[in-house]
């Protein structure tokens, strides 16, 4: 049986939602590592979205998870680091598209801005699809800065 491992992040505004999707996963068979926050006490959502990218840059969990309250500020955290490709999504549709054209490894979510189950269905859709490959591969090698190019 394959190991199911996803890792998650959240800054207060998130930490419902964190907390419930947790537990959703854990109910699907996922190793769910959590990078924080432990409350909902007011916090810096970097504090916890940089190791939560580490971890996926690393390889120690394939995919990831990160909420805050608009989706934005974890979501800009993220895609920091080079080997993270992080996508903000509201829609199962776009979790959908993130996944397939964009390669995401990482979804990022907007909890003042969803309800559980739609955030439900957007991990669902996120988990299920799969990289297209083939014209999309060109671009995705396009993202990493390059120090040596100029444009």
């Amino acid at each position: 049986m394959e190991e199911k491992k996803i890792g998650i992040a959240s800054d207060h505004a998130g930490y419902e939602l964190k907390e419930f999707l947790t537990g959703y996963l854990d109910s699907l068979g996922y190793d769910v590592f959590d990078f924080g926050c432990d409350s909902a006490e007011s916090c810096d959502y970097p504090d916890y979205a940089h190791p939560l990218a580490e971890a996926v840059e690393k390889g120690e969990v394939p995919l990831g998870i990160a909420i805050c309250g608009s989706g934005n500020g974890i979501n800009m955290t993220v895609n920091k680091h080079q080997g993270i490709r992080a996508a903000l999504c509201w829609t199962p549709e776009l979790a959908t598209l993130a996944r397939q054209h964009n390669a995401a490894n990482i979804l990022s979510l907007p909890a003042r801005f969803i309800d559980n189950a739609t955030a439900t269905r957007c991990v669902d859709a996120f988990l299920s699809a799969e990289f297209e490959g083939g014209r999309h591969q060109r671009r995705i090698d396009k993202i990493p800065v390059n120090p040596s190019c100029s444009r």
